[in-house]
């Protein structure tokens, strides 16, 4: 479940980046997804 989570955070993000939204509305809307792709590496580094 999670795994589906971050990939539907990643589709939203990435329409929203492509959407014609000013970029004040795209920040809040971004911001608001409850995984930040961004911030959180998904899969752990190779050892």
């Amino acid at each position: 479940m999670e795994e589906y989570t971050v990939l539907l955070c990643r589709l939203v993000e990435h329409l929203f980046h492509e959407a014609p939204f000013p970029r004040r509305i795209r920040f809040l809307i971004l911001s608001s997804l409850p995984v930040a792709s961004s911030t959180a590496p998904l899969l752990p580094a190779p050892a």
